[in-house]
This record gives C-alpha cells, sequence and structure tokens, in this order.
C-alpha cells in the first residue's frame, strides 16, 4: 500500500500546487481536481481487488453475461466516489509538511468508514485490510477494529511521502516522516508479537466438529429433482474417514454444512430430514445452510423466504433456525424492487422475489456448544455488527459463518472474504468457525490463528476441537469508540504539526 497511498499525497498536492487559493473560483478549482484525481485512483483500485465479481455474472452466462461491464467497472466506478469525497476533504484544509499526511488519514479513514455503512454498507477491501491480513500486525484490531487499522495504514503507508518531496517548494526534506512509518509499523509488530506469545487456547470440552466442504458446482445439476444424489454425496462425503483413527460421522458431535447447501425447501423434505437423523448418532447435530420458507398466515398472500441457518438433530427434526439479516444487493434481493424488476432485472438466487431479511440479529441455541453468534456469507466482513442483541448481556462464545463462495471460482475473491471475515475473531476475541460450498474452511482461535483449514476448489472434511472464548477485547466492549478517538488525536496532531511548519 506504500505506492498508492504516498501516490496519493502527491496527486492532492499536485491539485493545489502554485494556487494562491486566494479567489473562490481556485479554490473550487482545486477541490475538484483533487476529487478527480481521487476518483480515478479508487476506481483503478476497485477494479484490481473486484474484479473477480465478473466470475458471478459468467456463472450464469446465458441470463447475466449483459451485466459483466457492471459488475467489473460499474461497482468500482461507485465505490470510487468515496476515494474521490476523500480526496475532496483533505484538499479543503490541506497544510504543509507532515501535517497533511494527518489530514490525509483522517479524511480517507472517515469516507472508508461511510462506504461501510451508507444505504447497506460495502466495507469489502477496505484499507485497514492491508494491515488486518498479518495475523501479527492485525492483533490491534482487538482495540481500534477494523477502521482503526485503516486509519492506521493511512499513516503508515502515506507517511514516506512528506519524506521525498516539499509541498508547494515549502519545507525541507527530512528522513523523519519516514522513521514515523517504519516505527508506527514495528509497534504494531511488537504489540501482535506480545499479543500472540501466550499460552495457547483451551478447548471447549466435548465438542468434535466436523466441517464439510462439498465443492459443489454451481451448475444444472444442482436441482431440485437432484435432492436425493444431493443429499447422498452430502452424507457419504460427511461419512470420510480422515485418518487411520477416525470412522466419519459416528465422531463428530457437530456436522456442519455451508451455504445453501440444498436447492429446495429442507425443513419440508421429511424424507431428506429422516436421512439426515438417521446419519447422526444419539446426541449429534447437522448445522447447515439452508432456504425456509414462512408457513402460511391468514389474510397474507404469497410465501416468503429467507436464507437461512437450521439445526438438525438425530431424530431429522429442525430445532432452531436463524434467518440471514444482512442480505447482498442483486445478489439476494433487487433494490428499489418495486422499480427495477419493471426492467427485467432479477436477483442472482433462484428464489421468487429474493430473499426477505430476518427480523434481527440473534444468537442460537445449538446443543453441546455454547452460545452461538451465526453469520451467513458477508454478514462477517460488517466490523462492529457481527454480535447477536443477547439478553442479560451476555456475549455469545463462538461465530459461526456458514458461506458459498463458489461463485467467484478459483479467483481472489474468497481469499478477500476469508481474510476479512478472520479479523472479526481478533477483533471479538471469539473463535470462528467458518463452512465455506467451495473454501476456504477453517477453524479460527480467538486470536485470528487457523487452527486447521481446507483449501480453495477441494472437496473434503476437517475434524477438529472448538477453542474457547477469551475474555471480551476492548472493541468487543467499546465498538468504535476507540476509532473516533483516533480521529480527533489525529485532526490534533495534525494542527501541532502545522504550528511548528
Amino acid at each position: 500500500m506504500f505506492v498508492p497511498l504516498m501516490t496519493s499525497i502527491w496527486l492532492i498536492d499536485g491539485s493545489i500546487q502554485n494556487k494562491s487559493l486566494s479567489s473562490k473560483k481556485d479554490f473550487y478549482k482545486s477541490l475538484s481536481h483533487a476529487a478527480e484525481a481521487g476518483w480515478w485512483l479508487g476506481f483503478g483500485f476497485f477494479v484490481a481487488g473486484l474484479w473477480w465479481l465478473g466470475a458471478a455474472v459468467l456463472a450464469e452466462a446465458d441470463k447475466f453475461a449483459w451485466a459483466l461491464p457492471l459488475a467489473i467497472f460499474g461497482l468500482p466506478a461507485v465505490l470510487a466516489v468515496f476515494t474521490s469525497l476523500g480526496f475532496m476533504l483533505a484538499a479543503c484544509v490541506w497544510p504543509y509538511g507532515v501535517s497533511r499526511i494527518f489530514v490525509f488519514a483522517v479524511a480517507l479513514s472517515a469516507t472508508e468508514y461511510l462506504r461501510g455503512n451508507v444505504l447497506t454498507g460495502f466495507p469489502w477491501n477496505d484499507i485497514g485490510m492491508s494491515l488486518g491480513t498479518n495475523v501479527v500486525l492485525a492483533q490491534l484490531a482487538s482495540v481500534i477494529g477494523l477502521h482503526g487499522l485503516t486509519l492506521l495504514a493511512a499513516l503508515i503507508f502515506a507517511m514516506p511521502a512528506a519524506a521525498f518531496s516539499t509541498h508547494a517548494g515549502r519545507g525541507n526534506k527530512s528522513l523523519s516522516p519516514l522513521i514515523i512509518s517504519l516505527a508506527l509499523l514495528a509497534l504494531l509488530g511488537a504489540f501482535g508479537a506480545w499479543r500472540l506469545s501466550g499460552p495457547a487456547v483451551p478447548n471447549v470440552q466435548d465438542v468434535r466438529l466436523r466441517l464439510v466442504q462439498p465443492n459443489a458446482p454451481q451448475d444444472d445439476s444442482f436441482r431440485s429433482d437432484n435432492r436425493d444424489a444431493i443429499v447422498t454425496n452430502y452424507l457419504a462425503l460427511s461419512d470420510r474417514a480422515t485418518s487411520p483413527t477416525t470412522s466419519g460421522i459416528a465422531d463428530a458431535t457437530h456436522l456442519i454444512w455451508p451455504e445453501s447447501a440444498f436447492p429446495f425447501i429442507l425443513s419440508r423434505d421429511r424424507n431428506s430430514l429422516e436421512r439426515i437423523g438417521a446419519a447422526l448418532h444419539p446426541g449429534a447435530v447437522l448445522i447447515t445452510g439452508a432456504a425456509r420458507a414462512s408457513e402460511p398466515e391468514p389474510g397474507h398472500v404469497g410465501v416468503h423466504y429467507f436464507n437461512a441457518v437450521q439445526v438438525v438433530n438425530s431424530s431429522g427434526v429442525v430445532v432452531d433456525s436463524y434467518d440471514k439479516v444482512h442480505l447482498v444487493p442483486f445478489g439476494e434481493y433487487i433494490p428499489f424492487d418495486s422499480l427495477l424488476r419493471k426492467t427485467g432485472l432479477q436477483q442472482f438466487v433462484h428464489i421468487p422475489g429474493g430473499f426477505e431479511p430476518g427480523g434481527q440479529r440473534r444468537s442460537m441455541s445449538i446443543p453441546g456448544l455454547p452460545t452461538v453468534a451465526p453469520l451467513i456469507c458477508y454478514e462477517a466482513i460488517f466490523s462492529g455488527e457481527v454480535m447477536p442483541q443477547v439478553a442479560g448481556g451476555q456475549r455469545p462464545s463462538v461465530m459461526l459463518n456458514l458461506t458459498n463462495d463458489g461463485w467467484f471460482g478459483q479467483t481472489i475473491g474468497p481469499y478477500q472474504h476469508f481474510s476479512q471475515t478472520r479479523l472479526r475473531s481478533i477483533e471479538e476475541g471469539l473463535p470462528l468457525v467458518r463452512v465455506a460450498n467451495t473454501g476456504i474452511s477453517a477453524i479460527i482461535d480467538p486470536y485470528g490463528r487457523i487452527m486447521g483449514s481446507l483449501p480453495l476448489g477441494v472437496s473434503d472434511v476437517l475434524d477438529g476441537p472448538l477453542p474457547q472464548a477469551i475474555p471480551e477485547t476492548l472493541f468487543a466492549e467499546y465498538r468504535q469508540i476507540p476509532f473516533m478517538i483516533m480521529l480527533l488525536c489525529s485532526m490534533l496532531l495534525a494542527v501541532g504539526f502545522r504550528r511548528r511548519a
């Protein structure tokens, strides 16, 4: 990130270079140039990071190939508006010397925060992930969260620009900004190393997880009329021996299948439920993704469908269900439905009218497990929004993420999704169990360390214990307050450096 963020400083420098800004015309022209530079840089950043969305469009090319340019270029063009806004806000008060780095960091992290929250929010590839993908550097997220990492990343990676250039010909070149940048990076690493140096996290007793990654293709074979073959394949894979000492399903207390495991309504298919129940030993349960249909209500026409996590016991009974709250726009529902459907637009999932959102984020009570915070697909990428409201203030003890990244094939998309999901375990101090159709499936401890995983694009199972939760982190307790304090401190530092210049 050194190159794009240092370049950002020089682009804003160039937008106001040699302009007196004594007139409103010069001022607005400078803002316009900064906004334009920010948009182009943001557009390039998002195209480079989100091109793989085109794979989802081509999964059913006969229906959605026309949307390929929108997926690859349209979304980045919209997201780049936030980068443009950040550049423009910084240019409004652009000072000299090191202080402008703090102004830039505040403006950019503030607009990245907006990007993750405006409308439904889309914090994918937030700049803070440049630090968050490294388990050592990411440990400070337990205090300041993703958005705090974004502000730090902007400071660290943009700071050297002040060492290699002067603004408007003022000030002397100095290595101090470079030293500050490296010192911040070193302190970040030292904190992470210290936090990871403690004893190993103990496991929850009497819990034996079996994660099933079917690698099921997103093609015509995944249809409701193939339900028997699909369930047979799941059960056969679930019963696979993973070592000479394992014997399959019988070893697991909790069998876990991914999101969208069935192309039919599982809770209404008695035969499939009975087959699943018969495969489980007494006391064991299956946790699986499945579409759920609402029961008919007097006076209401039609059925509502939900993207759900369901728990099936050894009697073949669904004992708990959670409905996804944060749906994917255009993937699971159409925004402004009544207007856009008139154009013939439809969502990617084959559900009449798309999915309905669940009522509220809530925990699940799963036999044999501590309280679970369920997260379906990209619900897990929203920093500070993954915890359900629990009566009495008791937090869950484990996060469960079921997802289907099969739409994106062998691209960088699933790796990005995995990294962003893993950061939630560091922020919350909770273990994370992630089961994905095509990968990456993993068991992650509350420090973000991978205890076991399955790679992308393989059909396999993973057995493992469940790590215990650690005490509530500062981020889990205070959420975005530390980030807001960082914003304030950075603005004060910008003023202080400006007075010294």
